[in-house]
């Protein structure tokens, strides 16, 4: 399994999935955003990858992290599955994703196993159209 970490957030890709998970309750930054995109773009090699993205602790996220993100977040993916626990993350998520058009497919879960299979089924699709 390959990880790579710093304070905040460790990613680590198993059985060809990517995942991150925040170490602690986060108020994500427009700094804190930039490490993390660097981070991720720094474990993928690259590569585009299938994202399992635990969003569970983050607690706030910045407008300048929010434009950041929207910028460079969909860069070397193929697909982003969310994990979150709160109906009020996953509103603004839900109304993030309906005012932007996204790159790639996202979707939003309760559960890691549901959000891994989801990436595991497109992931699947893509290798059989010889998407890699």
């Amino acid at each position: 399994m390959k990880i790579i970490e710093n304070s905040s957030v460790k990613f680590y890709i198993e059985y060809g999935i990517m995942h991150s998970e925040f170490k602690e309750k986060l108020k994500l930054n427009l700094e804190t955003g930039k490490q993390m995109i660097d981070l991720r773009h720094k474990i993928s090699d690259n590569k585009k990858q299938y994202w399992c993205y635990d969003f569970k602790n983050i607690q706030y996220i910045s407008k300048d992290a929010r434009d950041y993100a929207e910028n460079h977040g969909q860069e070397y993916l193929h697909a982003t599955a969310f994990i979150i626990n709160s109906h009020l993350a996953k509103f603004v998520l839900n109304a993030f994703m309906k005012l932007k058009k996204a790159d790639i497919p996202l979707k939003i879960f309760k559960t890691k196993e549901d959000a891994v299979n989801w990436l595991l089924t497109i992931k699947k699709s893509n290798e059989e159209k010889g998407i890699y």
